[in-house]
Protein backbone atom coordinates (compact mmCIF):
# COMPACT_ATOMS: atom_id res chain seq x y z
CA UNK A 1 0.00 0.00 0.00
CA UNK A 2 1.73 3.16 -1.21
CA UNK A 3 1.07 6.50 0.46
CA UNK A 4 3.61 8.88 -1.00
CA UNK A 5 1.83 11.99 0.30
CA UNK A 6 2.09 10.97 3.96
CA UNK A 7 2.86 14.48 5.20
CA UNK A 8 -0.18 16.07 3.58
CA UNK A 9 -2.61 17.54 6.09
CA UNK A 10 -4.99 18.78 3.39
CA UNK A 11 -5.38 17.34 -0.11
CA UNK A 12 -5.52 20.07 -2.74
CA UNK A 13 -5.65 20.11 -6.52
CA UNK A 14 -1.86 20.56 -6.48
CA UNK A 15 -1.46 17.45 -4.31
CA UNK A 16 -3.51 15.44 -6.82
CA UNK A 17 -1.28 16.70 -9.61
CA UNK A 18 1.81 15.60 -7.69
CA UNK A 19 0.24 12.19 -7.10
CA UNK A 20 -0.17 11.72 -10.85
CA UNK A 21 3.41 12.82 -11.47
CA UNK A 22 4.74 10.35 -8.88
CA UNK A 23 2.48 7.48 -9.86
CA UNK A 24 0.45 7.38 -6.63
CA UNK A 25 -3.11 6.27 -7.26
CA UNK A 26 -5.91 8.59 -6.12
CA UNK A 27 -8.67 7.09 -3.97
CA UNK A 28 -12.04 8.84 -4.20
CA UNK A 29 -15.42 7.95 -2.70
CA UNK A 30 -18.84 9.53 -2.35
CA UNK A 31 -20.49 10.79 0.83
CA UNK A 32 -23.75 12.58 1.54
CA UNK A 33 -24.08 12.91 5.32
CA UNK A 34 -22.07 13.81 8.42
CA UNK A 35 -22.04 10.38 10.07
CA UNK A 36 -20.61 8.51 7.09
CA UNK A 37 -18.25 11.38 6.27
CA UNK A 38 -16.90 11.22 9.83
CA UNK A 39 -15.98 7.57 9.29
CA UNK A 40 -14.37 8.44 5.96
CA UNK A 41 -12.34 11.18 7.63
CA UNK A 42 -10.60 8.53 9.76
CA UNK A 43 -9.17 6.92 6.60
CA UNK A 44 -6.55 8.09 4.13
CA UNK A 45 -9.09 8.84 1.40
CA UNK A 46 -7.87 11.51 -1.00
CA UNK A 47 -11.08 12.90 -2.49
CA UNK A 48 -14.67 12.89 -1.26
CA UNK A 49 -17.35 13.49 -3.86
CA UNK A 50 -20.73 14.76 -2.80
CA UNK A 51 -22.33 13.24 -5.86
CA UNK A 52 -25.68 13.83 -7.45
CA UNK A 53 -25.93 10.06 -7.03
CA UNK A 54 -27.58 11.14 -3.77
CA UNK A 55 -30.69 11.30 -5.93
CA UNK A 56 -30.45 7.50 -6.26
CA UNK A 57 -29.04 6.24 -2.96
CA UNK A 58 -30.46 8.85 -0.59
CA UNK A 59 -33.73 9.84 -2.27
CA UNK A 60 -34.70 6.72 -4.24
CA UNK A 61 -34.96 8.34 -7.67
CA UNK A 62 -34.36 6.28 -10.81
CA UNK A 63 -31.95 8.87 -12.27
CA UNK A 64 -29.83 11.74 -10.95
CA UNK A 65 -31.90 14.36 -12.73
CA UNK A 66 -34.44 15.29 -9.99
CA UNK A 67 -31.99 16.44 -7.32
CA UNK A 68 -31.89 20.22 -6.82
CA UNK A 69 -29.13 22.69 -6.10
CA UNK A 70 -30.59 23.41 -2.66
CA UNK A 71 -30.56 19.69 -1.84
CA UNK A 72 -26.97 19.28 -3.04
CA UNK A 73 -25.94 22.18 -0.82
CA UNK A 74 -27.54 20.53 2.23
CA UNK A 75 -25.74 17.24 1.57
CA UNK A 76 -22.43 18.97 0.87
CA UNK A 77 -22.59 21.16 3.97
CA UNK A 78 -23.07 18.05 6.12
CA UNK A 79 -20.07 16.33 4.55
CA UNK A 80 -17.75 19.34 4.75
CA UNK A 81 -18.39 19.59 8.50
CA UNK A 82 -16.76 16.18 8.92
CA UNK A 83 -13.99 16.16 6.30
CA UNK A 84 -10.71 17.86 7.14
CA UNK A 85 -8.00 16.15 5.04
CA UNK A 86 -9.62 15.08 1.80
CA UNK A 87 -10.47 17.33 -1.12
CA UNK A 88 -14.26 17.74 -1.18
CA UNK A 89 -15.86 17.98 -4.62
CA UNK A 90 -19.56 18.71 -5.16
CA UNK A 91 -21.57 17.75 -8.22
CA UNK A 92 -23.34 20.53 -10.07
CA UNK A 93 -26.86 19.11 -10.47
CA UNK A 94 -28.71 18.84 -13.76
CA UNK A 95 -30.14 22.13 -14.98
CA UNK A 96 -27.75 24.41 -13.09
CA UNK A 97 -25.11 24.91 -15.79
CA UNK A 98 -26.18 23.54 -19.19
CA UNK A 99 -26.80 26.29 -21.71
CA UNK A 100 -26.47 29.32 -19.43
CA UNK A 101 -23.00 30.25 -18.26
CA UNK A 102 -24.21 33.01 -15.95
CA UNK A 103 -26.56 30.60 -14.19
CA UNK A 104 -23.67 28.13 -14.05
CA UNK A 105 -21.43 30.67 -12.32
CA UNK A 106 -24.16 31.65 -9.86
CA UNK A 107 -24.76 27.98 -9.02
CA UNK A 108 -21.06 27.28 -8.53
CA UNK A 109 -20.64 30.34 -6.32
CA UNK A 110 -23.57 29.22 -4.14
CA UNK A 111 -22.00 25.79 -3.68
CA UNK A 112 -18.60 27.18 -2.75
CA UNK A 113 -19.90 29.93 -0.42
CA UNK A 114 -22.63 27.95 1.33
CA UNK A 115 -20.89 24.59 1.74
CA UNK A 116 -17.19 25.36 2.14
CA UNK A 117 -16.33 22.69 -0.45
CA UNK A 118 -13.05 22.73 -2.36
CA UNK A 119 -14.26 22.22 -5.93
CA UNK A 120 -17.22 21.37 -8.15
CA UNK A 121 -17.77 18.67 -10.79
CA UNK A 122 -19.54 19.06 -14.14
CA UNK A 123 -20.58 16.54 -16.79
CA UNK A 124 -19.77 17.17 -20.44
CA UNK A 125 -17.10 18.52 -22.74
CA UNK A 126 -17.18 21.03 -25.56
CA UNK A 127 -20.93 21.64 -25.18
CA UNK A 128 -20.44 23.12 -21.68
CA UNK A 129 -17.14 24.90 -22.38
CA UNK A 130 -18.56 28.40 -21.97
CA UNK A 131 -19.88 27.53 -18.50
CA UNK A 132 -16.59 25.86 -17.57
CA UNK A 133 -14.57 28.90 -18.62
CA UNK A 134 -16.82 31.33 -16.76
CA UNK A 135 -16.65 29.33 -13.53
CA UNK A 136 -12.89 28.87 -13.78
CA UNK A 137 -12.49 32.62 -14.36
CA UNK A 138 -13.99 33.11 -10.88
CA UNK A 139 -11.26 30.95 -9.35
CA UNK A 140 -13.46 27.91 -8.71
CA UNK A 141 -11.72 24.56 -9.41
CA UNK A 142 -13.57 22.14 -11.70
CA UNK A 143 -13.38 18.38 -12.05
CA UNK A 144 -14.72 17.24 -15.42
CA UNK A 145 -16.76 14.12 -16.17
CA UNK A 146 -16.80 12.29 -19.52
CA UNK A 147 -17.94 8.98 -20.97
CA UNK A 148 -21.18 7.82 -19.43
CA UNK A 149 -22.65 11.03 -18.04
CA UNK A 150 -25.71 10.07 -15.96
CA UNK A 151 -27.33 13.51 -16.31
CA UNK A 152 -27.66 12.73 -20.04
CA UNK A 153 -29.15 9.27 -19.53
CA UNK A 154 -32.39 10.14 -21.33
CA UNK A 155 -30.34 11.01 -24.42
CA UNK A 156 -28.32 7.80 -24.22
CA UNK A 157 -31.32 5.63 -23.36
CA UNK A 158 -29.06 3.08 -21.64
CA UNK A 159 -26.34 2.74 -19.01
CA UNK A 160 -24.25 0.60 -21.39
CA UNK A 161 -20.52 1.21 -21.93
CA UNK A 162 -19.85 4.40 -23.88
CA UNK A 163 -17.29 5.19 -26.61
CA UNK A 164 -17.01 1.68 -28.00
CA UNK A 165 -17.20 3.10 -31.53
CA UNK A 166 -14.31 5.14 -32.92
CA UNK A 167 -16.33 8.30 -33.53
CA UNK A 168 -17.47 8.58 -29.91
CA UNK A 169 -14.05 7.52 -28.62
CA UNK A 170 -12.45 10.35 -30.61
CA UNK A 171 -15.00 12.78 -29.21
CA UNK A 172 -14.25 11.74 -25.62
CA UNK A 173 -10.51 12.17 -26.23
CA UNK A 174 -11.11 15.58 -27.77
CA UNK A 175 -13.35 16.65 -24.89
CA UNK A 176 -10.73 15.55 -22.36
CA UNK A 177 -8.17 17.80 -24.06
CA UNK A 178 -10.67 20.67 -24.16
CA UNK A 179 -11.34 20.40 -20.43
CA UNK A 180 -7.62 20.25 -19.65
CA UNK A 181 -6.85 23.27 -21.83
CA UNK A 182 -9.71 25.20 -20.23
CA UNK A 183 -8.11 24.65 -16.82
CA UNK A 184 -9.95 21.73 -15.17
CA UNK A 185 -7.77 20.05 -12.54
CA UNK A 186 -9.03 16.50 -13.12
CA UNK A 187 -11.54 14.48 -15.13
CA UNK A 188 -13.72 11.49 -14.25
CA UNK A 189 -13.95 8.82 -16.94
CA UNK A 190 -17.07 6.70 -16.47
CA UNK A 191 -17.84 3.35 -18.10
CA UNK A 192 -15.61 3.53 -21.16
CA UNK A 193 -13.27 0.83 -22.55
CA UNK A 194 -10.12 0.36 -20.46
CA UNK A 195 -7.89 0.85 -23.51
CA UNK A 196 -9.45 4.22 -24.27
CA UNK A 197 -9.17 5.32 -20.63
CA UNK A 198 -5.48 4.36 -20.63
CA UNK A 199 -4.88 6.41 -23.80
CA UNK A 200 -6.61 9.46 -22.35
CA UNK A 201 -4.73 9.10 -19.05
CA UNK A 202 -1.43 8.95 -20.92
CA UNK A 203 -2.32 11.97 -23.06
CA UNK A 204 -3.44 14.22 -20.22
CA UNK A 205 -1.27 16.09 -17.75
CA UNK A 206 -4.16 16.30 -15.27
CA UNK A 207 -5.28 13.25 -13.24
CA UNK A 208 -8.03 10.95 -14.46
CA UNK A 209 -10.43 9.23 -12.05
CA UNK A 210 -12.07 6.07 -13.34
CA UNK A 211 -15.35 4.37 -12.58
CA UNK A 212 -15.81 1.37 -14.80
CA UNK A 213 -12.88 2.59 -16.91
CA UNK A 214 -10.24 -0.01 -16.07
CA UNK A 215 -7.05 -0.07 -14.05
CA UNK A 216 -4.90 2.45 -15.91
CA UNK A 217 -6.57 5.69 -14.79
CA UNK A 218 -4.80 7.79 -12.15
CA UNK A 219 -7.45 7.00 -9.56
CA UNK A 220 -10.76 5.30 -8.86
CA UNK A 221 -14.13 6.37 -7.45
CA UNK A 222 -17.04 4.32 -6.15
CA UNK A 223 -20.38 5.20 -4.59
CA UNK A 224 -20.08 4.49 -0.87
CA UNK A 225 -23.39 2.65 -0.53
CA UNK A 226 -22.55 0.49 -3.55
CA UNK A 227 -19.12 -0.63 -2.35
CA UNK A 228 -20.42 -1.35 1.16
CA UNK A 229 -23.15 -3.64 -0.16
CA UNK A 230 -25.93 -1.36 1.08
CA UNK A 231 -27.31 -0.75 -2.42
CA UNK A 232 -28.10 -4.38 -3.07
CA UNK A 233 -29.89 -4.12 -6.42
CA UNK A 234 -26.97 -2.44 -8.23
CA UNK A 235 -24.17 -4.81 -9.23
CA UNK A 236 -22.36 -3.75 -12.42
CA UNK A 237 -19.17 -5.51 -13.50
CA UNK A 238 -16.90 -2.71 -12.31
CA UNK A 239 -18.27 -2.67 -8.75
CA UNK A 240 -16.25 -4.45 -6.07
CA UNK A 241 -18.07 -4.70 -2.74
CA UNK A 242 -16.03 -4.50 0.46
CA UNK A 243 -18.66 -5.74 2.87
CA UNK A 244 -22.19 -7.03 3.35
CA UNK A 245 -23.32 -4.10 5.42
CA UNK A 246 -26.76 -4.01 3.83
CA UNK A 247 -27.46 -7.48 5.21
CA UNK A 248 -25.78 -6.64 8.52
CA UNK A 249 -27.93 -3.53 8.97
CA UNK A 250 -31.15 -5.38 8.09
CA UNK A 251 -30.26 -8.21 10.48
CA UNK A 252 -29.48 -5.75 13.28
CA UNK A 253 -32.85 -4.05 12.83
CA UNK A 254 -34.64 -7.41 12.79
CA UNK A 255 -32.90 -8.28 16.06
CA UNK A 256 -33.97 -4.95 17.57
CA UNK A 257 -37.59 -5.43 16.44
CA UNK A 258 -37.60 -8.89 17.97
CA UNK A 259 -36.23 -7.62 21.28
CA UNK A 260 -38.85 -4.87 21.45
CA UNK A 261 -41.72 -7.22 20.57
CA UNK A 262 -40.82 -9.81 23.21
CA UNK A 263 -39.97 -7.27 25.90
CA UNK A 264 -36.21 -7.91 25.96
CA UNK A 265 -35.41 -4.26 25.24
CA UNK A 266 -34.89 -2.25 27.30
CA UNK A 267 -33.61 -4.31 30.20
CA UNK A 268 -33.38 -3.15 33.81
CA UNK A 269 -29.78 -2.05 33.18
CA UNK A 270 -30.96 0.08 30.24
CA UNK A 271 -33.45 2.18 32.16
CA UNK A 272 -33.18 5.00 34.73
Amino acid sequence: MAYLQTDVTKVTTRVLQNMKLHGEKIAMITAYDYSMASLIESTKIDVVLVGDSAANVMQGHRTTLPITLDEMIVYATSVVRAIKRALVVVDMPFGTYQGNSMQALASAIRIMKETGADAIKMEGGEEILESVQRILSAGIPIMGHLGLTPQSINKFGTYAVRATEQEEADRVKKDAQILQEAGCFSVVLEKIPAKLAAEITGDLKIPTIGIGAGMHTDGQVLVLQDMLGITQQFKPRYLRTYGTFGEDIANAIRHYVGDVKCGNFPSEKEQY
